[in-house]
């Protein structure tokens, strides 16, 4: 169970899993978006709560027989994108902008994103996207108030 966790229902074992996985994630937003879904303050905090520890606890439960942040390991990509669209209202575009920011942050890591990985176990393997998703967030927050989104 916790490997098919670990790599978000399988996606993990595709070449480029983690981007797989963030425009998986960012298609089931726009799916849920399209479907009349509305996102409230309470529901997608515990949502967000709910992911980031059971992702935690996947990413942990794998590393003895994976090793530290393996590559199957994506439901980091899939926390980091929730992270990253959370609060924000899902079109197309925002969606798109948010995947590029948060790809770019979670693979350059800059602003003590890098420094996350060396918490130890699930962790460090969640945190670093969890803060990629959180400066993609303000960005898009920033867009929108300036109505640039």
């Amino acid at each position: 169970m916790f490997k098919l966790i670990a790599t978000g229902l399988g996606i993990g074992y595709i070449k480029g899993g983690g981007t797989v996985a963030a425009v998986a994630c960012c298609l089931a937003l726009y799916l849920a978006r399209a479907s009349g879904a509305t996102v409230q303050l309470g529901p997608a905090g515990l949502l967000t709560a709910g992911l980031l520890a059971l992702g935690t606890l996947a990413a942990q439960r794998v590393e003895g027989a994976w090793g530290k942040d393996s590559y199957r390991v994506v439901i980091d990509e899939v926390a980091g994108m929730w992270v990253s669209m959370l609060l924000i209202p899902i079109t197309g575009p925002r969606l798109l902008v948010g995947l590029l920011l948060f790809r770019f942050f979670d693979i350059v890591k800059p602003l003590f994103i890098r420094n996350m990985e060396q918490l130890p176990g699930g962790v460090g393997v969640m945190m670093d996207d969890v803060l990629a998703g959180f400066y993609t967030n303000l960005l898009l927050q920033a867009g929108l108030q300036l109505g640039l989104l």
